[in-house]
């Protein structure tokens, strides 16, 4: 690989010893991993757990030797995730994608850690090559951090340049990894649809996002249609039947709402991933769509556009769960029509739990505790009403 990606690409196979060896000599890390399997007891005692945790670690990558097998390690917390924080989990749409097709999947965002994880998860459990995950380099605050995701298969975007000059050669490079990626190595991508998570429910493609994927463009050659229909992307929308952040998301929402803004604390990211990764999600679905530029018919000549398409995808596979109807008939009435041919999942939240949940938040925070489960549902019924 080009070394002008070094800086923000995943680790290669001839770098994963060191960086395994790094990670076992770092007392944070081993002491995050106490945390996460032992609790209080890691907090209280950590000179106790430390180096018992260490040599645990140590033996379970004793038979790692490359990336394949590190993700085969990182399969089984996987797995023992899913089976403690969600009631199910469910894909679709796979089975109309080439398996051998290198796609770019661009994903509505909902969770920082877990949107690539289950679409990593769905596409494992089809023996479908695992994918290369954007990152923003503002969740890298620690280097036992940034090293975990990039032996993950993350690459890095950079987004705490202050300087407009270095931001645009940081994108034009971004850009051009990701074609070089999909293109040169044949890897598949997995990209946000957005900066940010879209913490009010709704689901909106930012052009911005399109405009840094036409960077890399040769406009000599490509028209921009041409261009993004080579780098193959694919719509996704995963849907959560409970996001384990509604609390925190509400609360953020309604400061924003009533104060202005919102000022985010020092690891308050890193703390929302630990809530994601561990809270309760109920039941999950990842809906995989069909490539940009399989219908000739649809307009994909500008950023705008081709955000408009994936936006569409999105909010049509979007997966709905009882607890999105709850929460929409909870704001606008529970007499209020929903169109019969709008596919719900079956859940495992009911209704009363769903409202002990939403009545736990302080009063102001409610109504937008809610819109982020209802949003989705509106958004359905405005894609019906505008298409009709």
């Amino acid at each position: 690989m080009s070394d002008s990606f070094s800086d923000i690409r995943p680790y290669r196979d001839d770098e994963l010893n060191a960086v395994v060896q790094r990670l076992l000599g770092s007392d944070e890390f081993v002491d995050v991993v106490s945390s996460w399997r032992f609790g209080r007891l890691a907090r209280a005692l950590p000179w106790l757990l430390r180096p018992l945790v260490r040599a645990f670690l140590a033996w379970q990558l004793r038979n790692v030797s490359d990336i394949r097998s590190m993700q085969q390690v990182i399969k089984i917390y996987m797995d023992r995730m899913i089976g403690n924080s969600s009631s199910g989990f469910s894909s679709s749409g796979l089975q109309g994608l080439a398996p051998q097709q290198p796609h770019l999947y661009m994903s509505n965002h909902r969770d920082i850690a877990m949107d690539p994880a289950y679409t990593n998860y769905a596409l494992y459990r089809e023996d479908r090559d695992t994918v290369r995950i954007a990152i923003g380099d503002n969740l890298l605050t620690k280097p036992w951090v940034s090293d975990l995701m990039r032996l993950n298969k993350s690459f890095i975007v950079k987004r705490s340049l202050s300087s407009p000059r270095e931001f645009l050669a940081a994108t034009k490079v971004l850009s051009r990894y990701i074609q070089h990626s999909l293109l040169a190595e044949s890897s598949p991508i997995w990209l946000a649809q957005r900066e940010g998570r879209a913490k009010d429910g709704k689901d909106k493609t930012e052009p911005a996002i399109i405009k840094m994927l036409g960077m890399s463009r040769n406009k000599a050659e490509q028209s921009f249609r041409e261009h993004i229909v080579s780098l193959g992307i694919v719509p996704v929308a995963i849907s959560y039947e409970l996001d384990p952040c509604d609390a925190l998301k509400a609360a953020e929402l309604y400061q924003i709402a009533s104060q202005g803004s919102y000022e985010k604390g020092e690891q308050e990211d890193i703390a929302s991933i630990g809530q994601g990764i561990a809270g309760d999600k109920g039941c999950v679905h990842v809906s995989f769509g069909t490539p940009l530029g399989s219908d000739p018919e649809i307009d994909l000549e500008t950023p705008v556009a081709v955000a408009a398409e994936v936006d569409r995808q999105v909010t049509s596979l979007y997966c709905l769960h009882p607890t999105n109807l709850y929460a929409y008939r909870m704001l606008h009435g529970e007499e209020v029509t929903v169109p019969s041919d709008i596919y719900l999942e079956e859940g495992e939240c009911s209704r009363a739990e769903f409202e002990a949940r939403i009545n736990a938040m302080p009063e102001a925070h409610r109504p937008y505790a809610l819109g982020i489960y209802a949003n989705a549902l509106a958004s359905k019924i405005e894609m019906a009403g505008n298409s009709c």
